[in-house]
């Protein structure tokens, strides 16, 4: 009997592959383009980028040649400071995606169930099944609020152990109810919220309730409001009960010594780094407004650093090709209930002005 040499999973063959943004330099070669002559605002980065004290940092940064300190010490008691929460209960990963993986691996048996909240941020989905969890998705309502009775009925039948919840929502930017998440905590579920864009919200966010709650996670990141998305650095605050097993199956060296050094340099630079966030509200409040004056436009209200919006007379795909066409990138999503909808960051003021002055020219041509 013939037997294959190289046997992988068989789910994993026949799993779809995830489709992240790519580079500017990328979409640069395959426009035609230079890269200084697109705008990028299909991926939430912050386009001020750093601290300038994080790039000085970095030009000067030390012991390359040495592994980092693979308790993020000294960070986490900055994190600590920042939120308000013991460092105790800080737990640093490179992107709060490595944390979405790292609590799969702490909860899930094979075949246990997780609840997802689509249309939502697609690696909770994504991750599950590579640890032999079952995705249940439980639709979000269509104003984008999570639906309470669905999820409760969905968790009793399901017996689930896990309920991923992103607040603001990706890509809807909606910030969820604290009366929904406080009936949520009342389940027989560990509840993570994921506050990757709290910081562009009008709240102050769910860490503090991590003390009063052992059935909640809340996992944050510096890619957005701190501009460090290409070093992936972010973290989870974490009941005092799970941190002992968590610090058994995280990688010992999962932060790198850049990225370590760039949060703790950004921490030490907030009001600078938080008026930027400002500026980038503003533009946000812009978006939502001009969008709304378009015809082909219908924007939700959001309360992150992107807008989404509904697009009539013109598909979402083509709408997006359009723009491209002109150096703008946005991201378009091939997938149900968004496949009409397009997701556009906020950019820096003359960004925004390019944008919709091409908005603009298209209305014209839609006439």
């Amino acid at each position: 009997m013939k037997r294959d040499k190289v046997r992988i999973r068989r789910d994993i063959a026949s799993m779809s592959a995830y489709t992240p943004t790519t580079s500017l330099d990328v979409f640069a070669e395959r426009l035609g383009l230079h890269p200084g002559d697109l705008i990028k605002l299909d991926a939430n980065e912050n386009p001020f980028g750093p601290s300038p004290r994080v790039i000085e940092a970095l030009a000067k940064l030390p012991y390359m040649h040495v592994y980092p300190d693979p308790e993020s010490g000294r960070l986490r008691e900055l994190l600590a400071d920042y939120t308000g929460v013991p460092a105790e209960q800080i737990l640093c990963g490179a992107g709060a995606d490595e944390l979405i993986e790292l609590i799969l691996q702490l909860f899930i048996e094979p075949g246990d169930t997780i609840i997802n909240t689509p249309p939502t941020f697609a690696m909770y989905s994504f991750n599950a099944p590579l640890y032999h969890a079952r995705v249940l998705d439980v639709y979000r309502r269509a104003d984008f609020s999570i639906d309470l009775p669905a999820i409760q009925e969905a968790l009793e039948q399901h017996n689930a152990k896990l309920v991923f919840l992103c607040s603001p929502n990706n890509p809807s930017g909606d910030l969820s109810a604290a009366e929904d998440i406080k009936a949520l905590l009342k389940l027989p579920a560990t509840i993570v919220i994921d506050e990757a864009y709290i910081e562009f919200a009008e709240a102050a966010g769910t860490a503090s309730w991590v003390a009063d709650h052992p059935n909640l996670i809340v996992l944050r990141t510096l890619s957005k409001w701190a501009g460090l998305a290409g070093l992936r650095i972010g973290y989870g605050i974490f009941p005092r009960a799970l941190m002992p097993h968590l610090w058994k199956i995280k990688q010992p060296y999962n932060v790198n010594v850049a990225a370590d050094l760039a949060a703790q340099v950004s921490l030490g630079d907030t009001d600078f780094l938080l008026e930027r966030v400002d500026k980038l509200i503003e533009q946000r409040k812009r978006l939502e407004v001009a969008f709304a004056e378009l015809p082909f436009l219908a924007p939700y209200p959001s309360q992150s650093n992107f807008v989404l919006s509904r697009v009539s007379g013109i598909s979402a795909e083509d709408f997006r090709d359009r723009l491209a066409r002109a150096g703008i990138i946005v991201r378009y999503y091939k997938k149900p209930r968004l496949d009409d909808c397009i997701r556009i960051s906020a950019g820096k003021s003359e960004q925004v002005d390019k944008l919709l002055e091409v908005l603009r020219a298209l209305s014209l041509d839609s006439a």
